[in-house]
């Protein structure tokens, strides 16, 4: 299943050359991922208070294909493609129509309130399968 967030470019997104700098595109993910997870109802805030677990981003490999720009419509395009019982692998991707301009694999692991490594709890996991 993929999940789909629509994302305009405001100007507060671009650099001096008017594209997208290229770090927006890790906050873009980072509220698809969000957004996924509330639509799975995980409830992050519950969570973190009643557990004492969060997710964290453990890796990122990127690639900039094409610039956005101010004003472009954007979807973020996420999907899970590996879940073990320490951490989720995503394929993310942000596309302008049929237009790939950013792919990422974005490894998510759980840690507790000492940030240590922590499973992930059994029902995350069925979400996930």
């Amino acid at each position: 299943m993929t999940h789909k967030l629509p994302i305009r470019v405001y100007y507060e997104d671009t650099d001096m050359a008017g594209i997208v700098y290229y770090a927006n595109y890790l906050r873009y993910i980072e509220r698809a991922r969000s957004d996924w997870v509330r639509g799975l109802g995980i409830d992050q805030r519950a969570l973190k208070e009643d557990e004492g677990l969060v997710f964290a981003v453990r890796r990122v490999e990127a690639d900039y294909l094409q610039p956005a720009r101010l004003d472009d419509e954007l979807t973020v395009l996420t999907e899970v493609t590996g879940v073990t019982a320490a951490r989720l692998v995503m394929d993310q991707k942000v596309m302008r129509g049929e237009e790939e301009l950013f792919h990422a694999i974005v490894t998510v692991v759980m840690i507790n309130d000492t940030g240590h490594p922590a499973r992930l709890p059994a029902n995350i996991r069925l979400l996930l399968h």
